[in-house]
């Protein structure tokens, strides 16, 4: 059974900084891809950023410059550095995990107060 733990969501002003962390575990092998999707209210989920195995990064324009995305392979864990946040990054964040199969996590709540 595969479980992700996603933590560091939270409420920050406008220009503040938040971590994201998800960590899978279990029976989890061949992971090609990690990555984070958010969802705000009345939208559809969107990719945010990933990291694929070779350790290329792909990101959202909307964030590009402001988000970093980091995995410890060892720990199977990925991370999700978000700075000058804006209101408009307030949604639930999702971390989702591509092995054989796609895994997501429970989702995260972050909030950007203006």
């Amino acid at each position: 059974q595969v479980q992700l733990v996603e933590s560091g969501g939270g409420l920050v002003q406008a220009g503040g900084s938040l971590r994201l962390s998800c960590a899978a575990s279990g029976s989890i092998f061949s992971i090609t891809a990690m990555g984070w999707y958010r969802q705000a209210p009345g939208k559809q989920r969107e990719l945010v950023a990933v990291i694929i195995s070779g350790g290329s990064t792909i990101y959202a324009d909307s964030v590009k410059g402001r988000f970093t995305i980091s995995r410890d392979n060892a720990k199977n864990t990925v991370y999700l550095q978000m700075d000058t946040l804006k209101p408009e990054d307030t949604a639930v964040y999702y971390c989702k995990v591509q092995a054989t199969k796609g895994y997501w996590g429970q989702g995260t709540q972050v909030t950007v107060s203006s």
